[in-house]
């Protein structure tokens, strides 16, 4: 969860997420050091007073500044498609989740199980007890194994909406008529919310994602009570 008055990111719960924020701290360096360089030398050329209106060209500057961004660039760009490609890939998944958006609720389908289905509604206020977050807790959590690759299926009975987490690094559209995929892992056990990122009508801001990590022996107890 975040901290009031945060700036940065959520504490990384997966290692998509702890790549996704060393990629982020690697292009802000690269844009500080962008942002030196070139206000000093605009600092350079205001303050100097050396004039020479003779000058027509200047082909070795003017190609270290178009090989030099370039590089940039590229330097860039690589960690950034690496990370794309392995936000997309499901290799070997331990468990299965299908989960689908209604206006304005989640369902949810543990397809490698019977008979586990469950609608996800947020709680409201009154039934809020301390320690629980308002707009953020729902009365049926999403329950996975830590440490194992999950994967969802995500899709819509009506409108878009987005499944997105953020200590996962997770966000994914759900489309009516498609199936999208996408799978991560856990590293720690805990409670992690999400929401809604895609405006889906009036209450929008209403229907929002929690998932519960847990440890395996502890995973498989609560399979058993639910079928119970």
């Amino acid at each position: 969860m975040p901290n009031w008055g945060q700036l940065t990111f959520q504490d990384a719960a997966s290692s998509v997420m702890l790549q996704l924020v060393s990629f982020h701290d690697h292009a802000l360096l690269v844009l500080t050091l962008v942002l030196t360089v070139v206000g000093y030398a605009l600092m350079a050329v205001m303050l100097n007073k050396h004039l020479n209106r003779y000058i027509m060209e200047a082909q070795t500057i003017e190609t270290i500044w178009t090989i030099l961004p370039a590089l940039i660039l590229l330097f860039l760009a690589l960690p950034s498609l690496r990370i794309l490609y392995v936000t997309d890939e499901v290799s070997n998944p331990s468990l299965t989740v299908k989960t689908i958006g209604h206006q304005w609720y989640w369902s949810y389908e543990y397809t490698d199980f019977m008979n586990i289905e469950m609608d996800s509604y947020m709680l409201p206020t009154q039934d809020l007890v301390p320690g629980d977050y308002r707009l953020l807790e729902v009365d049926n959590r999403m329950v996975i194994p830590m440490n194992l690759e999950i994967r969802m299926l995500i899709t819509a009975a009506d409108v878009i909406h987005s499944w997105a987490v953020p200590a996962l690094g997770v966000k994914v559209d759900a489309v009516p008529g498609r199936l999208n995929q996408i799978g991560f892992t856990t590293s720690q056990p805990g409670i992690f919310y999400g929401q809604c990122s895609e405006i889906c009508g009036a209450n929008h801001s209403f229907m929002p994602i929690a998932i519960e990590a847990i440890n395996m022996k502890s995973f498989m107890k609560w399979i058993t009570n639910f079928n119970s």
